[in-house]
């Protein structure tokens, strides 16, 4: 049981719609042609970053719906779910047991304490300062208990995502149990959120250690694949990380395409682009937008210091109402590495452009995701940034019903959504890849499958776009017009 190589989105549970049920009607009523499978984004219990600090995975949050809502989509559309697997929430009732009995906690050996990590329960500056954080603060917080005593305890992103120390057995025994649960669902894909960081050894950068992440990626894989589900293990870093995940098997993600394609389009040259395309994984989900930002650490060695910061550059001015400080502190940025801007933003809202930029996508090798945002040509939500101080939610908008049944009918929308059907349909899809020969200003990408042949030729300066594909019953090439 695998998932097809047809068109995904990635959506909140309360995105498209104000719930689960909601969100099926409208994947179902405007959307079924187009998409074939969801990513569905947290949806249990959490106490922050929008799920991403799960307290517990045997439920699903009420105000989202049921377990049932969430199988019924699986029904209709190859599912993934998440897997926070490097942390669990501070209100858990696993930490909360910790802070009240502290070491007499059944719980207590799930976490990482500085008495744990060091034999006399100081770590040095320099042995932080080697840590790999993409927050600008340490990787630990203090904590303090109802008697007054102070604990530090390891932490790598926000204060209510406490980290997980898998050496334990009691962690492996609650995130095994957690697990199967999820598995026992029957979801096409797990994807294990933060995986890279649960490899915590002082003296290193405590990120993707190897061998111990491969242990680890055996552990749960085994777990998932009893069930006929897929790990897909989440790496937001440099591309070689990828490349080693391929290497081993697993499926991956292709978190470098978004910066090289915004490269290509502003700076009117494919060369780093194809380069990468020579060379990617081929069993990998594609992205160009996702719940997160514009990652630049990503690219670092496929595009020069220069490149990236020209592309950084052209990625404010062509967002027009995009500040560097909405990527910065003061709207309680994550990570350091990414700008925060939905895609067609910047693309300076072109809809040729945007169309250009998701034909290269969907050419590309692997499985396409598209986020609800980018699903609608979505602009900057600079109203919910400014209420929230958040600077994620730019990109965050949630779409009411009636919002959606407007928002499909602008051009640039009906023209992604024919451009996704054919994606979808056309079996060369279910083939082999090929990159042509072509000029610097163009890429020209062909799939093959026996006589099924469809090829983009996608011109990155002027944004033109030529689509042909074969018609084996009436032995000709047809123009499809996007």
């Amino acid at each position: 049981m695998t998932i097809k190589n047809k068109i995904q989105l990635i959506t909140y549970p309360d995105s498209l719609g104000a719930n689960l049920p909601e969100l099926h009607y409208v994947l179902r009523k405007y959307f079924s042609k187009a998409i074939k499978g969801v990513h569905l984004l947290p949806f249990y219990p959490s106490s922050s970053d929008r799920g991403f600090a799960p307290l517990t995975y045997d439920e699903v949050d009420p105000l989202f719906g049921t377990w049932e809502d969430v199988e019924k989509i699986g029904q209709d559309f190859d599912l993934i779910i998440d897997f926070m697997v490097n942390h669990i929430s501070r209100q858990s009732v696993f930490f909360q047991d910790y802070i009240a009995k502290g070491k007499e906690s059944e719980y207590a050996d799930m976490f990482l304490s500085f008495d744990k990590i060091s034999p006399d329960g100081w770590v040095k500056k320099e042995d932080l300062e080697k840590i790999y954080t993409r927050k600008p603060r340490p990787p630990y917080q203090t904590l303090e208990r109802p008697n007054g005593t102070l604990e530090k305890i390891w932490c790598t992103f926000d204060n209510e995502q406490i980290d997980l120390d898998y050496n334990s057995p009691k962690t492996k025994e609650i995130m095994r149990k957690f697990l199967i649960r999820l598995a026992r669902n029957r979801p096409k894909m797990i994807r294990l959120d933060a995986i890279a960081y649960t490899t915590v050894e002082l003296g290193t950068n405590c990120f993707f250690l190897e061998p111990q992440i491969w242990d680890l990626l055996e552990w749960f894989s085994d777990y998932a694949t009893a069930f006929d589900t897929q790990i897909l293990p989440e790496v937001h870093e440099h591309y070689s990380y990828q490349l080693k995940l391929a290497k081993k098997g697993y499926w991956c993600y292709d978190f470098a395409m978004p910066m090289l394609v915004l490269h290509a389009l502003y700076m009117g040259t494919t060369r780093s682009l194809k380069s990468w395309l020579k060379k990617c994984p081929r069993r990998q989900i594609t992205t160009l937008d996702t719940h997160d930002g514009i990652g630049v650490v990503d690219v670092d060695g496929l595009l020069t210091k220069d490149q990236i910061d020209q592309t950084v550059e052209k990625l404010y001015e062509k967002g027009s109402n995009v500040k560097k400080s909405y990527s910065g502190p003061d709207y309680q940025n994550l990570d350091i590495y990414q700008v925060n801007c939905t895609y067609y933003s910047a693309l300076g809202c072109n809809d040729d452009a945007y169309i250009a930029a998701r034909t290269i996508q969907f050419f590309s090798p692997g499985v396409p995701q598209v986020y609800y945002v980018g699903l609608l040509a979505g602009e900057n939500d600079i109203e919910l940034l400014e209420k929230t101080k958040l600077g994620r939610n730019i990109n965050r908008h949630n779409y009411t019903i009636e919002e959606i049944r407007e928002d499909i009918k602008k051009p640039v929308v009906q023209r992604l959504l024919n451009l996704m059907e054919f994606r979808n349909s056309y079996p060369a899809f279910n083939g082999e890849f090929h990159l042509l020969k072509s000029t610097d200003t163009e890429l020209s990408i062909e799939w093959t499958n026996k006589k099924h042949i469809a090829t983009a030729r996608i011109n990155v300066k002027t944004y033109a776009i030529k689509i042909t594909y074969t018609d084996p019953v009436a032995s000709r090439i047809v123009e499809f017009q996007v």
